[in-house]
């Protein structure tokens, strides 16, 4: 049997109540689809927490600046759902953009400090989106947990503080990052590559997991950092956003590592750009 699929916050309130007088507890997997073994394992850790799985689907237009992919974003409904059915997933959440966005609507979520460094800074429109969308599904569903990818660490951090800062009643949980047998990070984006541009994009986990090796002795970072870009660019990396070593709880940048730390990337493949991080200390 499929997994059942609402398109209104009605439906989905309905059924989740349902699914709480029978004594379930709710576990929220927000996706923009195009899923992979990394949404996948989302479920799975739902699933291994005692939930009902809800996913959700939607691609959503105020992460998106006029310049970039929404139109293009790789869209797979029909093969989303079987790869949600065969996991086990108990709903889809998958609504039209006027259901999330009715006319005349006019609030945004913004959450300053961990939003602003890395995918912030190159990207100052993201994270409103993100924030503003997590914040409605959240009192969507009302779930009880929330799973989020630890490949996107900046954005699982941004949404640790607005539930903080909201008073929203739900555990967010990271899940560890999904990788490909050659360790590049599972993501939706990792098919707009060509043959050779694969090739190339499997030399940003080596990169990293070495860089990461080196800067466990706690000197400055700056020159193997810099040398570390230099190698992404002779890869075949035709640029690198950002590399930096910043601290895991405020996503800020440090001089040398101290825990906890991460190593974070951004680069671009031709026009495909690919994020990671990697834990330090």
């Amino acid at each position: 049997m499929s997994t059942p699929v609402v398109r209104s916050i009605a439906a989905l309130r309905v059924t989740v109540r349902n699914f709480r007088q029978a004594g379930d507890k709710i576990g929220l997997i927000p996706t923009m689809g195009a899923l992979h073994d990394g949404h996948l394992a989302l479920v799975a850790a739902a699933k291994a927490r005692g939930c009902k799985a809800v996913a959700t689907i939607f691609v959503n237009p105020k992460q998106f600046s006029p310049s970039e992919d929404l139109a293009t974003y790789p869209r797979d409904e029909a093969g989303d759902l079987a790869r949600l059915t065969a996991a086990g997933t108990d709903l889809l959440f998958a609504p039209l953009p006027e259901e999330v966005y009715p006319t005349g609507f006019a609030t945004a979520v913004d959450v300053a400090g961990v939003s602003d460094h890395l995918c912030g800074a190159t990207r100052p429109h993201f994270f409103g989106g993100v924030a503003t969308v997590v914040t409605k599904l959240l009192l969507q569903a009302l779930p009880d947990m929330a799973f989020f990818g630890e490949k996107d660490f900046q954005q699982l951090q941004v949404i640790r503080r607005l539930v903080r800062d909201l008073d929203i009643p739900v555990e967010i949980v990271g899940v560890p990052t999904v990788r490909e047998a050659d360790d590049l990070a599972m993501s939706s984006r990792n098919r707009y590559l060509s043959a050779d541009q694969r090739l190339t994009a499997g030399h940003l986990p080596l990169i990293m997991r070495n860089l990461a090796e080196t800067l466990r002795d706690g000197k400055p970072a700056e020159d193997r950092i810099l040398a570390a870009k230099d190698r992404l660019l002779a890869a075949g990396f035709d640029k690198v956003d950002y590399l930096e070593l910043c601290d895991a709880e405020l996503v800020q940048p440090i001089a040398a590592a101290r825990p906890p730390c991460r190593l974070f990337v951004a680069a671009f493949v031709g026009r495909t750009r690919l994020i990671d991080n990697w834990p330090v200390l």
